[in-house]
């Protein structure tokens, strides 16, 4: 299907293969963006998962943290929902593709902790875990980390491997971070480096991930830039990220943070989970939306009818 997604109608995503949705992503020129929240929590509207309250704002992917394969509950989903189907229920509710975080820890990382973030068996980012997600009807998968989870640059391109051997051509993968993870960098090291960009590719990355400018000490518009332009010549895309709260921040913020990583280069947005817990401030997800592509892709989006 050679179509742009800010065209796509619900009955256009259902079954997009992997070379389809790189095409109709990269198509849309730095328009897209992805909304995180989190399943574990109360939804923000109690009834309405989180993953739908983002879709009503414009959000065009949803992507779901702390989901965890051997126990998969969305909190807000209709109570009657098989677990194996959760994924395909939520897919069908909100019309948009659903990707699920997994996280890369590293080998030699020991420290836990007992936070919201914690770690579960169902969350590793293991070649096993991700066919499961592929057998629900994922449509992508994120290889990143939450906070204090000690997750390494090394950690993520070795699952990037192992999880592209398993899936093969069936997947599309995101790879990077949006915060330390609990790892922090050394001196003036970066947080994700060129050599990153160039081994998550090596290792079957679709997608980098990246922290949006100003949004991470360092990663300033330029050198967001200078990333995004390396993975542009390898051949993949880019998502600059929201992953420190501040999605949470003022609305002329959440604007800067948005034109920045456009002057960059990203061809995909994320913005977070944390803006009180579970979902950026709603109102935010619709101002992000508006300053990449105005109101007429905005609105289009929000409006379009899930049954068409």
């Amino acid at each position: 299907m050679y179509k742009r997604y800010l065209d796509c109608n619900a009955s256009d995503l259902m079954d997009l293969s992997r070379t389809d949705l790189l095409f109709s992503l990269r198509a849309c020129e730095g328009r897209i963006l992805v909304s995180e929240t989190i399943v574990t929590v109360a939804p923000l509207l109690t009834s309405v998962t989180n993953a739908e309250l983002a879709a009503s704002q414009g959000a065009d992917l949803l992507l779901l943290n702390l989901f965890d394969i051997e126990n998969p509950k969305i909190a807000g989903m209709p109570a009657d929902t098989p677990p194996e189907d959760v994924i395909r229920k939520l897919q069908h509710l909100t019309g948009r593709i659903i990707g699920v975080n997994l996280e890369a820890v590293d080998k030699g990382f020991s420290a836990t902790h007992e936070e919201l973030w914690m770690m579960r068996q169902g969350r590793f980012a293991t070649a096993a875990n991700a066919r499961r997600l592929h057998e629900m009807g994922v449509g992508f998968i994120v290889l990143t980390g939450n906070p204090g989870n000690g997750i390494s640059n090394e950690a993520i391109a070795e699952s990037l491997q192992e999880i592209r051997a398993e899936l093969g051509e069936d997947m599309v993968l995101i790879a990077g971070k949006m915060h330390s993870a609990g790892i922090l960098p050394s001196g003036s090291q970066k947080l994700i480096t060129p050599d990153d960009v160039e081994k998550f590719i090596q290792k079957g990355a679709d997608i980098i991930l990246l922290p949006a400018p100003g949004t991470v000490p360092g990663i300033t518009l330029e050198y967001a830039q200078k990333l995004i332009d390396l993975a542009h010549q390898m051949g993949a895309m880019t998502m600059t990220a929201i992953g420190t709260s501040q999605e949470g921040a003022d609305a002329e913020t959440v604007r800067q943070i948005a034109l920045m990583s456009k002057m960059a280069g990203t061809d995909l947005h994320h913005i977070g989970d944390t803006g009180y817990t579970g979902i950026a401030i709603p109102e935010n997800i619709r101002t992000y939306s508006i300053a990449i592509r105005g109101v007429r892709h905005t609105y289009t989006r929000i409006a379009r009818s899930v049954n068409r």
